[in-house]
C-alpha cells in the first residue's frame, strides 16, 4: 500500500505545524512550502526533521506546478496567508496578493499539474463580517468588512468555482478563530497570554490592548487541523464551518489569563485607542453542526483550557 502524501503551503505557520504533526501521526509523507525558513514552530512540535520543506510561495504558478509534479500529493492544504486582520489594513495589497490571488494560483496549478489531488482552502469566519445572523453557518450571507476578509472571500469563492467548473475535489473550511501557544506575537490572544506571564514574572507591569468588548469564537488550532483532514476524507468536496459555537469577549480572555497567574487584570490592563481597528466584524460565533453531523468532528479543548494552555507556555518561555 502506497504511503499517502500531503503538500501544505505555509507549513511553518501555526496551522501548518499542527497539521504536519497530525498527518505524520496518520502515516503521511508531509511536504511543505514556505517563503520563510523559520522552522521554530515545527521544531517546537518535534516534527521539523520529518517534514520535507520546499522553497516556494504563492506568487509563481509555474513553480507551484513544478512542486506539484515533483511531490505528486494526494492532498493539498492551502494554509499560506497574511493572516492578521490588523495588518491587512496596513497593507491591503499584500494581503490581496497572497490570500486572494495566491489561492487562485494554487488552484490553477492543482488543476494543471495534480487534478486528482484533494484540495483544502483555509477560509475564515471573518468573511461573515457584520452579518446579523447568529450563529453563522454555511448558508449565512457573507458581509466582509476588512481587507483580510474580502481577500479570503475571493479565495473561498474560487475554491467553490473550481469544484463546480473543473470537477476538483475542493473543500473550504470556514475556520473561526483558532489559537495555540504557537500563535504569532501580533495576535491579541498571544499578546494577552504573554503579557499576563511577563507581568507575573515581574518583567512588565502593564498590558495595552484595543477594544475589550469584541466577541469571538475561539478554539484550539490542534482541533481545527483535524477537521481539515476529515473534510478531505469524504466522498465529495464541500464547505464546512469549523467553530466551537461559543462566543467570548476579549475581556473574558484577559480575566481568565490573569486569574491563571493569580493577578487582577484591572491593575495591569489599559485600553489604547491607537490599537482600535478601523473596522471590526460584529459578533462572530459559528454553528458547526454540519461538521459534527457529516465529519463526526467536534472541538475537544475548551475555552478555559485554551487560555490556560497559552499562559502556561508563556510562563515557561525565557
Amino acid at each position: 500500500m502506497n504511503t499517502r502524501r500531503a503538500l501544505i503551503t505555509g507549513v511553518t505557520g501555526q496551522d501548518g505545524a499542527y497539521l504536519s504533526r497530525f498527518l505524520l501521526g496518520q502515516g503521511y509523507e508531509v511536504y511543505g512550502t514556505t517563503c520563510r525558513h523559520d522552522l521554530a514552530r515545527l521544531h517546537s512540535l518535534e516534527v521539523a526533521e520529518r517534514v520535507r520543506v520546499v522553497a516556494g510561495d504563492l506568487g509563481d504558478v509555474a513553480k507551484l506546478e513544478s512542486i506539484l509534479r515533483d511531490v505528486q500529493p494526494d492532498e493539498v492544504y492551502n494554509l499560506a496567508a497574511q493572516s492578521s486582520v490588523a495588518a491587512s489594513f496596513a497593507d491591503p495589497l499584500l494581503t490581496s496578493e497572497v490570500d486572494a490571488l495566491g489561492a487562485l494560483r494554487l488552484l490553477e496549478a492543482v488543476r494543471r499539474a495534480a487534478p486528482e489531488a484533494r484540495f483544502f482552502q483555509a477560509s475564515s469566519g471573518e468573511m461573515f463580517g457584520d452579518t446579523e445572523e447568529r450563529p453563522q453557518r454555511e448558508t449565512t450571507p457573507f458581509r466582509p468588512g476588512t481587507p483580510y476578509a474580502v481577500a479570503k472571500l475571493f479565495a473561498h469563492g474560487m475554491t467553490v468555482a473550481y469544484r463546480r467548473s473543473h470537477g476538483l475535489f475542493a473543500c473550504s473550511g470556514i475556520l473561526f478563530n483558532h489559537e495555540s501557544p504557537l500563535r504569532g506575537p501580533d495576535f491579541v490572544t498571544r499578546k494577552i497570554a504573554r503579557g499576563a506571564a511577563r507581568i507575573k514574572k515581574g518583567l512588565e507591569h502593564t498590558l495595552a490592548l484595543g477594544k475589550l468588548d469584541v466577541r469571538r469564537d475561539w478554539g484550539f488550532a490542534g482541533d481545527y487541523v483535524r477537521a481539515m483532514w476529515l473534510m478531505l476524507q469524504q466522498r465529495q468536496g464541500d464547505d464546512y464551518v469549523i467553530a466551537t459555537g461559543e462566543s467570548h469577549t476579549v475581556r473574558e480572555f484577559v480575566e481568565l489569563a490573569f486569574a491563571h497567574v493569580g493577578l487582577s487584570w484591572e491593575d495591569h490592563v489599559r485600553q489604547d485607542p491607537a490599537l482600535f481597528r478601523p473596522a471590526d466584524a460584529g459578533e462572530l460565533v459559528g454553528d458547526a453542526s454540519k461538521a459534527r453531523r457529516v465529519l463526526g468532528w467536534q472541538p475537544q479543548v475548551t475555552f478555559a483550557e485554551l487560555v490556560a494552555m497559552m499562559v502556561e507556555a508563556e510562563l515557561g518561555a525565557p
